[in-house]
């Protein structure tokens, strides 16, 4: 008579409580060592000891997942789905080795950095922080709580993205990651990132050159109004264009940047130039 080999399972209840582990802890251990590799094994820890009964595959899944590890937080959810989703596989006797779940993320740590970082930083948290600003300056309560909305968004958008990895499993990203459609989204969002950075630019930049030419038995020239008639918004443009071939030839020392913003602003202002 053969023996009934229970299946391994986790529960939604499981992999979400996982999710929110990783969500609150993701930046938590960082080190130069290993990374976000610690808040990872910590995150998936309760799965791994309801998967392997066995203490020794226990401590060797512990140990798989303390090595380095380093991705975008947000995106980087859609690898934690995976993972638990092979080591239940592993655990279930499928022909999965170690070495091919640690190979899996980390070829998908770099694609999912670069995803995040584009769509994340480079364009939600601008459009998100640019609505914020613009009910601020109108006196709008809101304008102080909005922003708020950008945490919860990445709460949104990596819940979704780990409970996808888990659900899909290996197969599907390399069948994404293959057929360019991430090179794409990137693409685009990039695209979206900078448009949204123009328009911001040019709505909050102000410069202007107050200084008038009175030329005898003619009107007064004053010398913003031909800058405009030439290029409007010519010298915001400048001052943005001259801050990021700093920040692209020499470095990117914000802080030195605002402090020298804020001395040529005022000496400006003193002698009458802007």
């Amino acid at each position: 008579m053969s023996e009934v080999v229970t299946q391994k399972k986790l529960t939604k209840r499981e992999v979400r409580n996982s999710f929110f582990m990783w969500a609150l802890l993701v930046e938590a251990s960082n080190s130069y060592e290993r990374m976000q590799a610690l808040s990872f094994c910590v995150s998936i820890m309760k799965p791994l000891r309801k998967l392997y009964d066995d203490e020794e595959a226990y401590r060797e899944a512990l140990e798989r997942h303390l090595q380095f590890f380093n991705s975008e937080g947000t995106f980087g959810s859609l690898i934690g789905g995976i993972t638990l989703s092979m080591e239940e596989e592993k655990a279930n006797g499928a022909e999965i080795p170690g070495e091919m779940i640690t190979g899996i993320k980390t070829g998908l740590m770099g694609p999912m950095a670069g995803i995040g970082d584009t769509i994340v930083w480079g364009t939600i948290r601008p459009i998100v922080f640019s609505f914020g600003i613009t009910l601020a300056m109108a006196g709008s309560v809101w304008g102080g709580l909005i922003p708020f909305a950008f945490a919860f968004i990445c709460l949104a958008l990596g819940y979704v993205l780990y409970m996808f990895g888990y659900r899909v499993g290996r197969e599907s990203v390399q069948t994404m990651l293959q057929s360019g459609m991430i090179k794409d989204v990137i693409t685009g969002s990039s695209i979206l990132g900078l448009f949204m950075m123009g328009a911001l630019g040019a709505s909050y930049v102000k410069l202007s050159i107050p200084i008038e030419i009175v030329m005898e038995n003619a009107d007064t020239m004053v010398v913003q109004d031909i800058l405009d008639s030439i290029i409007p918004g010519m010298l915001p443009l400048a001052a943005i264009m001259l801050i990021y071939l700093y920040f692209d030839k020499k470095e990117q020392a914000y802080n030195k940047i605002l402090i020298l913003i804020l001395i040529i602003s005022l000496a400006g202002s003193f002698v009458g130039l802007f």
